[in-house]
């Protein structure tokens, strides 16, 4: 296997700790660090792990071989690319950034400096999420025609209010699309392919003494297929619904799962397929009450876990992680157009992370 990688964590605050506990589960990785701007935090969050707390600007100097940024999203691109200057593989939280150009720039500097770019898109661990991309690949939905994903879910007030850059546009980049929903922007573009169009409405609901951003958001989305989607989404629901995802294809076979609760592991729960058919409910026999963010993360914690593992993987073997720099592009790039569609009342095109945007 070689020497251990070294790897650090920036950024200590609640998605952290899936990262730090998968690095400290991997044979050949040494958790070094983690930093924070602020040291008490990177003291308290360090010391289970037996890492050095560190402050963000000491760090690249430790040797390391490695590092998952967990920062606030608007600092995402200059830890990126600081990292990169020093030869650092990154694994970054999503999104990648709140602006295309800024994602543009990421890449650019890491495949400049030779070094490793991945994104914490997890949800593509789930087994359920693979089994309909496996479906679409084997040609058994053949190509998708028709995709839907709800992301109806419950945030308190106390969620925006508890950091400063949280609900405002300068810091936060967006509200329930751009934090909650990437997620299942992403799943829905890895199986319906390139997005050509948005048309978007949002509005805030419930949140709107304490953020700026969006609480509520509908979209539809046009593919370079033809195929089309539409997307819900919304943080004002009491209790959250967990999530959706539904793919209809030109077979006219069609494939969905849920997430329910919030953070649990997602399960098919439509599988119309010619000589396959099954349905199950969602949720089990009842609802449950929503899970503390706290619990969300630490429910997702496996599918980080195998995240971090290919990424790792990817890094010794010198190959593509499971999601790039240029891939978790392609979900911010459709989130740039539901923002702009949303602010000018019509459809609006897609960009692309090419190197107009990089410039």
């Amino acid at each position: 296997m070689g020497a251990a990688l070294r790897a650090a964590v920036i950024g200590c605050g609640n998605v952290a700790g899936n990262h730090a506990a998968a690095y400290r589960g991997l044979p050949g990785v040494d958790l070094v660090a983690c930093a924070d701007v602020d040291p008490d935090r990177a003291a308290r969050f360090a010391l289970p792990y037996g890492a050095v707390a560190s402050h963000p600007d000491d760090l690249f100097g430790l040797g390391l071989d490695l590092v998952s940024v967990c920062t606030p999203h608007p600092t995402h691109e200059a830890v990126v690319i600081r990292a990169a200057e020093h030869g650092i593989h990154v694994l970054c939280e999503k999104p990648i950034a709140t602006e295309l150009a800024a994602a543009g720039r990421m890449v650019a500097a890491c495949e400049a400096a030779g070094v490793t770019l991945g994104v914490a898109f997890q949800r593509r661990f789930w087994p359920a999420a693979r089994r309909i991309r496996a479906a679409v690949d084997d040609g058994t939905l053949g190509i998708p025609v028709l995709g839907h994903t709800s992301v109806l879910l419950h945030r308190d007030t106390s969620y925006y209010t508890a950091d400063a850059w949280r609900g405002t546009w300068a810091a936060d980049g967006g509200g329930v699309l751009m934090t909650q929903a990437v997620h299942n922007i992403d799943l829905l573009q890895w199986y319906m392919g390139e997005a050509v169009e948005v048309s978007a409405a949002h509005s805030t609901f419930r949140h709107g003494e304490a953020i700026e951003v969006e609480d509520t958001a509908v979209a539809t989305v046009r593919f370079a297929s033809g195929g089309l989607a539409t997307l819900a989404a919304s943080t004002a629901l009491t209790p959250g619904l967990g999530t959706r995802v539904l793919v209809t294809g030109g077979t006219g076979a069609s494939a969905g799962f849920a997430e329910y609760p919030e953070g649990s592991e997602a399960r098919i729960d439509l599988w119309a397929v010619p000589g396959a058919e099954t349905a199950e409910p969602p949720f089990g026999t009842g609802l449950t009450s929503d899970l503390p963010l706290s619990r969300i993360n630490g429910a997702l914690a496996p599918f980080h876990a195998l995240l971090v593992a290919d990424f790792t993987d990817a890094v010794r073997q010198g190959r593509p992680p499971a999601v790039t720099g240029r891939e978790a592009g392609k979900s911010l790039a459709i989130l740039t157009a539901a923002y702009a569609s949303a602010a000018s009342g019509r459809p609006e095109p897609v960009p692309t992370l090419n190197e107009e945007t990089a410039a």
